[in-house]
């Protein structure tokens, strides 16, 4: 897992080159990564996109608070659940269900906040973390405040290499 304390340092940059050296590699990889969208040169909100190229809102800049509906926020973004668990589920669970005849790379990125408000993402991640076929790239966050469960889970886990990015 790659962490950082600071956004921008480069972790999805790092994730997507590795990505590619592995594709071209003939590595069996799935999974996703998260991207800034911005317009006008402002950050509004970040996308999910998988490796085979779907795409979808993760979040996005609201200033305004629905009381008609549950809201998930992060600061200043919403976070749309359903386009994110319609995105990434799907793919957790088509690789949990992969034969261990050939080890294959799961790249998530990132288990953050956002991310975490799904709890079927949560169950998906840990299941994921349990098969014994599939070594997982990701990205995780250095708590600045309450630590997250599933993040601290992740990284007091033995079978898990941490490195620091600045």
């Amino acid at each position: 897992f790659v962490s950082s304390l600071f956004l921008g340092v480069g972790k999805t940059t790092l994730i997507q080159k590795v990505t590619q050296a592995l594709k071209s590699s003939g590595v069996p990889i799935d999974g996703f990564y998260t991207e800034e969208v911005r317009e006008g040169g402002r950050r509004t909100g970040f996308d999910v996109v998988t490796l085979s190229g779907k795409r979808g809102p993760l979040s996005r800049v609201s200033s305004v608070s629905s009381a008609s509906r549950r809201e998930y926020r992060v600061g200043q973004y919403v976070v749309d659940l359903v386009s994110f668990e319609q995105l990434v589920l799907p793919m957790l669970r088509n690789v949990n269900h992969g034969g261990d005849a050939e080890k294959s790379i799961c790249v998530i990125d990132e288990i953050g906040k956002m991310e975490l408000f799904s709890q079927a993402f949560t169950q998906a991640v840990r299941q994921t973390l349990a098969g014994s076929g599939t070594v997982v790239l990701g990205t995780i966050p250095i708590p600045k405040g309450k630590p997250l469960d599933l993040v601290e889970e992740i990284r007091s886990r033995k079978d898990v290499k941490v490195f620091s990015v600045s």
